[in-house]
């Protein structure tokens, strides 16, 4: 009888866990106190882990908020360009399944902070907005375009210029994004403030009443959302 498998050492497992744990206590940081406030001896020690350790993966503050970026956001671009790629149904569906997932596992995440840290410290950080348009901007605005362009091909969507259209489609859900952590934050409603979700809804409706290709006055659908392989 084959004999079971000895477990990993707790040192070993605790090893292979840091580069993780390292980027989850940097990033509650950055949130909490922004890239240029927090130490990097502070985001070793919420780790559990000495300084010298996180230099050992992490040779600065800098690399360490880029490997952030690339893990909180960077990761959930390249799972939109995959779910484009094998995507057959509607554009409109693959639109409305992509800002929804982006506000859940952004704007109701600590990940949804990065977008704030780089508005209000950006300009101080020249280094690092280059890198943050690089790897978040460039790449997410192309995925969006590159949908309402395929969109425009196919008849679906009615004739736009598919870089201005992913303007219009961003900008309700970042403001949402933002307010969450500013305002929202500290438990501060700026005027009236409805549900995040039915804001995102009425967007989308909205958004496909002028967008898709279809006689005026037609109502428009309800969307699901939900990518058809």
């Amino acid at each position: 009888m084959p004999r079971a498998p000895i477990p990993a050492p707790m040192r070993q497992r605790r090893k292979e866990a840091r580069p993780q744990e390292l980027l989850d206590a940097a990033l509650a940081l950055f949130v909490e106190k922004g890239f240029a406030a927090t130490r990097s001896e502070e985001v070793a020690a919420r780790a559990g882990v000495s300084k010298g350790t996180l230099y050992l993966y992490y040779p600065s503050k800098e690399e360490l908020f880029k490997a952030v970026v690339r893990e909180s956001i960077g990761t959930k671009i390249a799972e939109g360009v995959e779910e484009l790629g094998k995507h057959q149904g509607s554009m409109a569906d693959l639109v409305a399944w992509m800002l929804r997932e982006w506000w859940e596992r952004m704007g109701l995440t600590p990940a949804g902070g990065i977008h704030k840290i780089m508005l209000s410290e950006a300009r101080n950080f020249p280094e690092l907005a280059k890198f943050y348009d690089d790897e978040v901007i460039v790449p997410s605005c192309a995925l969006l375009a590159e949908v309402v362009r395929r969109g425009v091909a196919s008849g679906e969507f009615r004739e736009v210029d598919p870089d201005t259209a992913v303007m219009v489609l961003i900008g309700p859900v970042l403001h949402l994004v933002l307010h969450q952590h500013s305002l929202g934050a500290c438990g501060i409603d700026a005027g009236p403030k409805p549900e995040a979700g039915k804001v995102l809804e009425l967007q989308l409706e909205l958004m496909f009443e002028g967008l898709l290709n279809r006689p005026r006055g037609e109502r428009t659908p309800a969307f699901k959302g939900q990518p058809s392989a």
